[in-house]
């Protein structure tokens, strides 16, 4: 089983987006059982709080749902639990390569890096713009399966 497992500051936007478009994907594809995917935050600030509204209207749209959420902070422990660990932003990556000892196994990624346009997911906690993540998001997990397939 791959294990993947999306990170963001609070783990109520993005990261939980990334979650649940990587599952919808892989349902689609018939492919659920061959993944666990998760998702993590690097603070503790919305710990067991569920996916932020707008996020939730914006998954719904795309008819993918995030009932029964809650959440929760990275671990020490999740290194070693998981094979592709996938940050939103440079700032999540900080603090994954502090927790992780600079990611010596190569299992720590930003999520933008498996696109054509490299960089950070757009945040809609400071823009209000859940459609601009929603397209980063999307394109980021396809190119996740994309390499995850390819290797």
């Amino acid at each position: 089983m791959i294990k993947v497992l999306f990170i963001c500051h609070g783990s109520i936007c993005r990261s939980p987006m990334a979650k649940y478009t990587m599952i919808d994907l892989l349902e689609k594809a018939g492919r659920s059982a061959e993944f666990m995917v998760e998702s993590a935050a690097t603070s503790r600030e919305e710990l067991g709080n569920p996916v932020y509204p707008p996020a939730r209207a914006k998954l719904k749209e795309h008819g993918i749902l995030c009932d029964g959420y809650a959440a929760r902070q990275m671990t020490k422990e999740d290194y070693v639990d998981y094979d592709y660990i996938v940050g939103m932003d440079q700032e999540n990556r900080y603090y994954m390569d502090r927790l992780w000892d600079n990611d010596p196994e190569g299992k720590v990624h930003l999520l933008m890096d498996f696109t054509d346009r490299p960089g950070e997911v757009s945040d809609p906690w400071y823009t209000r713009d859940f459609e601009a993540t929603w397209i980063d998001v999307e394109e980021g997990c396809r190119g996740l399966l994309a390499f995850i397939d390819a290797h």
